[in-house]
């Protein structure tokens, strides 16, 4: 009888909380967004140069090493015959590429590039159900008597998901339906299947969440918000079905979550589709949950290249501190997971702490996870190495070649954010931007060199003269008031500057923003000013791996040594206390690099392994 009214209990509980987050569904969305990629024009030439490889090289390199995989679709779809080949989830990684391509073809239309896509497509189309069900594992085999039955593993809506985003994200950039058609009828497909009075399961995969978020943005249908609500707020009751357990985020209802754990990629994608929710109903409990969760990445559980996940084991998250270096598994697609949280939590509180973050994974974290050439990825990103670690063409699970595919072309999109009444700069890259400030135009016009230098000079454009905001973020590594417990600087930062039309400029900070109202006018120059000294790096004493260890940064770049430059050795390297470096732009080393050179040398961590086998560590002994 107890376990009776314990399951009755948590079945209340369970659909109290959904009918709750559907009450909210009528609140007015977050209104501070970002601005679109498409809206940016990059001009910046360490992005430009990136996005311009990912469109010409990784793109057609994924499509090729793809092919297996879109065959999958043509003998699904009785185009071709042959078994299935491959891993059962590869579905995604083509509809990743698609995305990837697609945001290319946003920037830069290309017609060969979007014939190769439109052959996928049909493909894909072909391999449709008549009720709308794709996944060719099951459509091949010749066993979708099994769909829906395995969501813990065999992460069916995960590719939906995908193929949400892609088809999208392709008909955005070209206008073409039929994907986003294939798609839609996808999702009305999992709606006639799971929900409050049908089947009671969340994915073993997060993915479709944040996807059928996007979903409800490019149709306006609530059904497709409702659903991603439902997935969320179904996690962590057990009443209808078996929890998953923490490897899944699924052992306790996501409003009573206080700790990330499980696998590091499912949980950023969960988080970002809690943070997208959030935003739109306001739910103070995901608020909350969300809050509590960043607090213990980023206090106790991230490295300093702003990787997660320190074992392979789970792909993920273990105890606080835990932050082995050489066996440190920080996942490429974890790296990116984090941008993608820390964007939508930074769209929610705006609060510059969460673009800090952003910063910290483009730069380091995420960047390492693609050679200098755009040919060869890393799955996972160590902190220290033998020399034995190497960036792969491709992998059998290729889950992070194609994350980096679609992750590359969108910086644009997180550099800026606005509301009615104010612009926060959230990155630094040279670039131009377009946006709307009430019912006024404005352009916004960034020349720097960052982040090779902090100096960042900024024309605004009203259309008309108005008043309003500008909040420029002042980023953690040029101040000494972070509050980060688990990192800090050993020594002082340099007084950063801010000038407006040529005068200096007291501003006030909120939010680690400097911000600055006042009625614009055309023409109004603001000159920020972020001194880039090398600084040293300590963790906390909690941290076994790093005690008696010192790291170096610079501006935003993390540093490593490589035994390339250090006389085939790196990990044995020691840091004497007066040690003195010179800064060094190498135009001709690693595609252009700011070298730190002494007697020691570092380049930059996201450059490491692009050279000749060798050692390199990012944290080397200190010397007393």
């Amino acid at each position: 009888m107890n376990t009776k009214l314990a399951t009755l209990k948590s079945c209340v509980i369970a659909l109290a909380t959904i009918v709750i987050a559907f009450s909210c569904f009528a609140a007015k969305q977050s209104e501070l967004v970002a601005v679109p990629f498409t809206d940016v024009q990059i001009d910046s030439e360490f992005w430009a140069s990136r996005i311009k490889m990912n469109r010409e090289k990784i793109v057609p390199h994924d499509l090729q090493y793809c092919e297996a995989r879109i065959n999958n679709f043509a003998k699904a779809g009785g185009l071709m015959p042959g078994k299935f080949e491959g891993t059962f989830f590869d579905d995604s990684d083509v509809y990743k590429v698609i995305e990837g391509a697609a945001y290319s073809l946003s920037q830069q239309r290309d017609p060969e590039l979007e014939k190769t896509v439109d052959g996928v497509i049909d493909k894909i189309a072909a391999a449709q159900q008549p009720d709308g069900y794709l996944y060719t594992f099951y459509t091949v085999n010749k066993t979708l008597n099994l769909r829906w039955t395995k969501e813990k593993d065999m992460h069916e809506t995960y590719c939906a998901g995908h193929l949400i985003e892609g088809a999208i994200a392709y008909y955005q950039a070209t206008g073409k339906r039929k994907l986003l058609d294939v798609a839609i009828r996808v999702a009305d497909h999992i709606d006639t299947v799971f929900g409050p009075n049908k089947k009671h399961d969340v994915p073993g995969h997060e993915e479709i969440e944040l996807a059928l978020v996007k979903l409800w943005r490019a149709t306006g249908k609530d059904k497709y918000l409702k659903l991603a609500e439902f997935f969320i707020a179904e996690r962590g009751h057990d009443c209808k079905r078996r929890l998953y357990g923490e490897y899944c985020q699924d052992h306790v209802p996501i409003d009573q979550q206080r700790e990330i754990q499980g696998h590091a990629v499912r949980a950023m994608y969960l988080y970002s589709a809690v943070a997208d929710i959030a935003a739109i109903t306001h739910n103070p409990k995901y608020v909350a949950t969300l809050d509590a969760i960043w607090n213990d990445v980023t206090q106790r559980k991230m490295y300093l290249t702003g990787g997660i996940g320190p074992s392979a084991k789970n792909e993920g998250f273990t105890v606080a501190y835990d932050l082995p270096n050489e066996s440190a598994y920080c996942e490429t697609c974890a790296s990116i997971g984090m941008a993608f949280w820390n964007q939508r939590m930074a769209l929610l509180h705006a609060d510059a702490k969460y673009a800090d973050i952003v910063e910290r994974v483009w730069y380091n974290g995420a960047l390492s996870g693609v050679s200098i050439d755009g040919d060869k990825f890393f799955y996972v990103n160590p902190l220290e190495s033998a020399g034995k670690h190497h960036r792969q063409p491709w992998f059998g699970c290729a889950c992070c070649p194609v994350n980096v595919v679609r992750f590359l072309p969108t910086i644009g999109g997180y550099l800026y954010a606005h509301d009615d009444n104010r612009i926060l700069v959230n990155q630094y890259a040279a670039s131009r931007a377009h946006m709307n400030i009430g019912d006024n135009e404005v352009s916004l016009k960034q020349e720097t060199k960052y982040p090779w230098d902090g100096a960042v000079k900024m024309t605004v454009e009203p259309k008309k003269s108005s008043k309003f905001t500008l909040s420029l973020r002042i980023p953690d590594w040029s101040s000494d008031s972070s509050t980060n417990s688990l990192y800090y600087f050993q020594d002082k930062a340099q007084p950063v500057t801010i000038l407006v039309n040529g005068k200096r400029t007291k501003t006030k900070v909120e939010n680690g923003y400097a911000t600055i109202n006042r009625k614009w006018k055309s023409g109004d120059i603001v000159e920020l000013n972020l001194p880039m000294p090398i600084r040293r790096v300590k963790a906390s004493d909690k941290v076994a791996a790093d005690r008696g260890r010192i790291a170096l940064q610079r501006g935003p770049i993390v540093y490593c040594f490589e035994a390339n430059d250090n006389d085939t050795i790196a990990r044995d390297l020691t840091l004497l206390p007066d040690e003195k470096f010179n800064v060094e732009f190498r135009p001709s080393m690693l595609h252009g690099i700011m070298m730190l050179r002494g007697r020691l040398r570092a380049v930059p961590y996201y450059t490491w392994d692009n050279r000749d086998d060798g050692e390199m560590a990012v944290w080397i002994n200190e010397k007393k």
